[in-house]
């Protein structure tokens, strides 16, 4: 019969409770003997010794001290001449006669403890002083371990079993949870429950802890996929319908070589458009899962950041690039990462600005913490629009630009800034232009 790992448990313990319980009971018969058999020793000697001093001669005449007693303690004190002959004391029933004297060592006789010692009162002169005691009768102390055994035994077995069945109980309950939780989670695929085991330093508390992170994690991915594809199908719909449309408008009409060249333009533009947001998309989707770690190195920030806006591509609006960097600003960061950020910073300032407009990029170390800013004096966005630019896919007015973009690259750049322990704030007045500030900490790392 299989058995569940709660019962395995209570029954492990209560055999080994009641073993250890038959156990101790054994050692204590076993030592109570030995330890009862050195008692009773031990008195008879002390005893004996005690009394030598009480016992002398005087005139020949054997006197005692005052307030002699011949049995204390249980020990029988008896007296005989050098011959053998009894002098004074009380002789035990059941002591046999003629046993022979023994000086100074303890000898047992037909149930006796038996001490004798010779006491001299001048050159051929002496007495013998005996000291009796029963041996321990054991069978008692036998049968009072029995009685107790019999109470024992079961009573341990009870309590121990209850015991055991109660921690078995609150040991394996947190596994229940753990594999009620997995099962709901695996059958109903609701990732957003939690075992929410109390938190404790315990094995069992942690391995739930580390359940519920797992399922997190779980979570975390299995949203960013639905969120990926859900954004991937809503934005990629549009140019793959703009596609569609130009090829079955280029296969139902005769277009002329200029009009076959435009049509080609607009489906390279959308499909440019598409792998960009694609390639966003993957990025982003990377960085929120782990699978593209951000790899810090100490570098020249402000040599990265002038690298940067000197390589920026002429604008059909005449937009020009000014750098104000503090020299040999140096920082732990990602240098992709970065240089991304700030590439999406100026093409968003590029898309937004005004004909023959001026973008300024600022970059500062104040003790610990680095400011990038990039400014422009474009058309600006909207106060009520201002927090829902960082959305992804969310543009303010696709008319405002003269490209429109993915609506991918302020969610990104939050999201670096994010990953290096900064964040990225927006300023706006509509018609003046716009300003957005990275701050960082320079020796942040992961």
């Amino acid at each position: 019969m299989k058995r569940s790992i709660k019962q395995k448990l209570t029954i492990w313990i209560t055999l080994l409770m009641l073993l250890s319980v038959a156990l101790v009971l054994g050692i204590l018969v076993s030592v109570s003997n030995s330890v009862l058999m050195e008692h009773t020793e031990t008195q008879l000697e002390h005893t004996l010794r005690r009394k030598l001093p009480d016992i002398s001669k005087e005139n020949g005449k054997l006197t005692f001290a005052k307030g002699f007693s011949f049995v204390e303690n249980g020990v029988y004190t008896i007296v005989y001449d050098k011959s053998g002959a009894l002098l004074a004391g009380q002789i035990p029933l059941s002591f046999p006669d003629g046993v022979d004297f023994q000086n100074g060592a303890i000898h047992t006789v037909e149930g006796y403890h038996v001490l004798d010692f010779r006491l001299p009162f001048g050159w051929d002169d002496c007495v013998w002083v005996r000291g009796v005691i029963p041996v321990v009768n054991t069978d008692d102390i036998m049968d009072a371990f029995r009685v107790v055994g019999l109470v024992l035994l079961p009573l341990m077995g009870i309590v121990s079993g209850a015991g055991a069945y109660l921690l078995a109980r609150s040991t394996v309950c947190p596994i229940e949870r753990i594999i009620s939780a997995a099962e709901a989670i695996g059958e109903g695929r609701d990732l957003s429950r939690r075992i929410g085991l109390p938190v404790g330093q315990d094995e069992i508390s942690r391995m739930g802890a580390a359940f519920d992170r797992m399922f997190a994690r779980l979570e975390t991915s299995f949203e960013t996929e639905k969120q990926f594809t859900a954004d991937a199908s809503h934005e990629l719909r549009t140019p793959v319908a703009v596609i569609l449309a130009q090829c079955e408008e280029s296969k139902a009409h005769t277009m002329t070589e200029e009009e076959y060249e435009k049509a080609f333009a607009v489906v390279e533009r959308q499909a440019k458009r598409m792998s960009r947001m694609i390639g966003q998309l993957l990025q982003m989707t990377r960085l929120e899962q782990g699978t593209q770690q951000a790899v810090f190195e100490k570098a020249d920030l402000s040599a990265l950041v002038e690298v940067i806006c000197a390589e920026q591509p002429d604008s059909e609006k005449g937009i020009q690039v000014e750098t104000d960097l503090q020299e040999e600003v140096e920082a732990w960061f990602d240098v992709t990462l970065m240089s991304r950020l700030l590439q999406n910073l100026l093409n968003n300032a590029i898309r937004y600005g005004r004909q023959n407009g001026h973008i300024w990029v600022v970059l500062r170390k104040n003790g610990d913490e680095i400011t990038l800013a990039v400014r422009d004096d474009g058309i600006g966005i909207p106060t009520d629009q201002l927090d829902r630019i960082w959305q992804r896919f969310y543009q303010v007015d696709h008319a405002r630009g003269s490209e429109s973009g993915t609506g991918l690259g302020l969610p990104m750049v939050q999201q670096i800034a994010a990953l290096h322990g900064g964040q990225v704030t927006a300023d706006s007045i509509e018609g003046a232009g716009s300003c957005f500030t990275l701050r960082f900490p320079a020796a942040y790392r992961i």
